[in-house]
C-alpha cells in the first residue's frame, strides 16, 4: 500500500483513496447506483462530464483560478471506478478531511512508506518513499445532507527507475462521497469516487503517455481499491472491539493525542454489545496488516 509508481498513485493514497459517488453535487440514490455499476473510463465524454461537475461557481476565487487552470492543462484523466466502504459516514468525513491521520496510521502498522505532513491548514507535504515527494492542498470542502465533495491539487515530481529523467507536474483529485442503504448485516456503507486530472510537465509528458499511462491507471485503481477495503477492515475491527483499536492508534507517533481518539471513536461507531476483549496492539496489528505485509513480518506479532 502506499504507491510505488507516480505522482497520480500517490496523490490518490494521500487523499484516502475515496471519489466521487455521482455526477450531481446533491448525489441522488438513482446517481450514486449508476456510479456502483461504472466501470471507470478516461475518455472524452467522461472528462468533460468530471469537469462540468467540479464545483468552481461555489470556490473563492484563488483556488477556482487553480482548479479551472488544472482542469484546462491536464495531460491525463481518469474517472475511477466507484467502490463502496463499510464504515460511518463520520469516520470517512474524518479520514478525507485529515488524511495525514490514516496515513500515520499505515505507517504504524507497518504498511506504507508514505509520510504526509500538515504544512498550515488544508496543506500538507508528503513523500512515497519511493521517490516521489510534493505539496497537497485542500481546495474545497463542502457537505451535503447525504454525502459530500472534496477537490484537492497536488504539485510534486518523481525520481527513480521508472522514468530515465525527473517527471514533474501538478494533479487535481475530485472527491464525492454519499451514503448508502445499510447492508445486509445492518452496516453502514458508503459509495466513494474519484476523478483524477493529471498534468505532466514537459518532456515527461512523453513518457507518461507512452510508457507509464498503463501503469498508472492500474495502479490507481489498484490503490483505491486497497485503500477502500482497509478503511472497512479498520472500522470493522474497532466496532468488533474498540478496546483494542484504542490501544492500537496510541501507536500513531505523528498524530496528536485527541485526534488518535477521534479515530478511534468514529471507527467504534455504536460498538457491539458482544465486544470481545481488548487485544494486544501487536496481536491488533497483524489482524489489520495481514493483507498487505509478508507473512514473515506478521509472525512476532502473533506470537
Amino acid at each position: 500500500m502506499g504507491g510505488r509508481a507516480t505522482a497520480l498513485a500517490v496523490v490518490l493514497a494521500l487523499v484516502a483513496g475515496v471519489i466521487r459517488a455521482a455526477e450531481s453535487p446533491h448525489m441522488t440514490q438513482g446517481g450514486i447506483a449508476a456510479a456502483l455499476a461504472d466501470a471507470g473510463a478516461s475518455g472524452r465524454d467522461a472528462r468533460r462530464r468530471a469537469a462540468d461537475g467540479v464545483p468552481l461557481d461555489r470556490m473563492p476565487e484563488p483556488q477556482r483560478k487553480l482548479a479551472a487552470q488544472s482542469l484546462r492543462s491536464a495531460t491525463l484523466f481518469r474517472h475511477l471506478p466507484a467502490e463502496t466502504v463499510t464504515c460511518d459516514p463520520a469516520l470517512l468525513e474524518f479520514v478525507l478531511a485529515r488524511p495525514e491521520v490514516m496515513v500515520d496510521l499505515w505507517r504504524a502498522l507497518g504498511i506504507s512508506r508514505l509520510a504526509l505532513d500538515p504544512a498550515g491548514p488544508g496543506q500538507w507535504r508528503m513523500s512515497d518513499g519511493y521517490g516521489t515527494t510534493g505539496t497537497v492542498r485542500l481546495l474545497h470542502h463542502e457537505r451535503t445532507p447525504h454525502g459530500g465533495l472534496l477537490v484537492f491539487h497536488g504539485r510534486g515530481g518523481y525520481t527513480g527507475p521508472l522514468a530515465p529523467r525527473q517527471l514533474t507536474g501538478s494533479c487535481l483529485v475530485v472527491v464525492r462521497h454519499a451514503t448508502l442503504d445499510r447492508d445486509a448485516q445492518g452496516r453502514p456503507q458508503q459509495a466513494v469516487q474519484l476523478d483524477a486530472f493529471l498534468d505532466v510537465d514537459g518532456l515527461g509528458l512523453e513518457i507518461v503517455t507512452r510508457t507509464l499511462q498503463p501503469l498508472i491507471i492500474r495502479s490507481a485503481a489498484m490503490n483505491f481499491h486497497e485503500i477502500c477495503l482497509f478503511v472497512s477492515q479498520f472500522a470493522a475491527a474497532a466496532h468488533r472491539n474498540p478496546a483494542g483499536v484504542e490501544r492500537l492508534v496510541e501507536r500513531m507517533s505523528r498524530t496528536a493525542p485527541p485526534d488518535r481518539r477521534t479515530l478511534a471513536r468514529l471507527a467504534a461507531g455504536a460498538p457491539s454489545s458482544r465486544s470481545q476483549p481488548a487485544v494486544s496492539p501487536d496481536e491488533m496489528q497483524a489482524e489489520l496488516a495481514a493483507r498487505w505485509l509478508p507473512a514473515d513480518q506478521l509472525a512476532p506479532a502473533r506470537r
